[in-house]
């Protein structure tokens, strides 16, 4: 399903008239050896957390340099309970393995909550479903392709 995945990254950002470039590279598991590989500062890369939020699904997009601020996004929202999905979870609603989904929740009918501090970069940087495959493209275009929800969802690391 990945390359599938890929394809339909692809197709979306064609289709908003986005301009974007393709790196294919070494297999990269951590957010520090993907910036290293693609020559680029960590806090570029868009870092896509699925998340469990009181039994709803969601995705998460911050700058790689920063985490989830857990704690004060339950808090922000209400929410009772607010944790990782499980890898097994990430597979089933993906298709995908942890450290290759895209920051694109609308491809897997989840909503995309991004921070608003990833805007601090003119470009992003993220796994394209692979992890020997990213995708570099403007911020603005990715709020127009995207269109998240911005927010305060992250800390620094």
């Amino acid at each position: 399903m990945s390359a599938n995945v890929y394809d339909r990254i692809c197709e979306l950002l064609t289709r908003r008239g986005v301009a974007f470039d393709v790196l294919e590279h070494a297999p990269v598991y951590t957010s520090a050896e993907a910036a290293a590989v693609r020559g680029t500062t960590l806090a570029s890369g868009a870092k896509a957390l699925i998340c469990k939020a009181d039994g709803a699904t969601v995705l998460f997009v911050m700058p790689a340099d920063r985490k989830l601020a857990s704690k004060a996004v339950r808090t922000a929202r209400g929410w009772k309970s607010l944790r990782f999905a499980t890898p097994e979870e990430v597979l089933e609603l993906t298709g995908l393995k942890p450290g290759s989904i895209p920051p694109f929740g609308s491809l897997f009918g989840l909503p995309t909550l991004c921070d608003e501090h990833l805007g601090d970069n003119e470009r992003i940087n993220f796994n394209a479903g692979d992890h020997a495959r990213s995708v570099s493209m403007r911020y603005v275009d990715y709020l127009t392709a995207e269109q998240p929800e911005l927010g305060q969802f992250a800390e620094l690391a």
